[in-house]
């Protein structure tokens, strides 16, 4: 996977993530060089879910009013307002319960039924 970012100074470079052997290879090839990490598969995803934590508090840090929804109402992407990072993963209606599966920061996952009409604090909207 290549993707463009940009370096501290606005520059553009290229981000490249690919399985190398029994680990994964980070390089990042810019203006200023070329820097190529590998790690293991554990820490591939330790430096995922830091990202993702660090873009759910970039993102909620520019989100001007939380967002009250119905449980019915919830989508994948999907932030609850609170201490925790919890990040909606699935949504099922079965009748007048919405059963949501929640995704924590720290990667654990767990379903839990509301009444489909209880209202929900987002802190971020997918």
């Amino acid at each position: 996977m290549k993707s463009e970012i940009e370096d501290a100074d606005g520059h553009g470079a290229i981000l490249g993530v690919t399985p190398v052997g029994a680990g994964v290879e980070v390089r990042v090839a810019g203006p200023a060089g070329e820097l190529s990490l590998i790690c293991t598969p554990a820490r591939s995803r330790e430096l995922a879910a830091a990202l993702a934590r660090a873009a759910d508090e970039v993102e909620s840090a520019q989100s001007a009013e939380p967002v009250t929804v119905t449980a019915r109402e919830l989508r994948r992407g999907d932030v609850r307002d609170g201490d925790r990072a919890m990040t909606v993963e699935a949504v099922r209606i079965d009748g007048a319960t919405a059963y949501v599966t929640w995704k924590s920061g720290a990667g654990r996952s767990w379903t839990q039924g509301y009444d489909a009409d209880v209202e929900i604090t987002l802190r971020r909207r997918a």
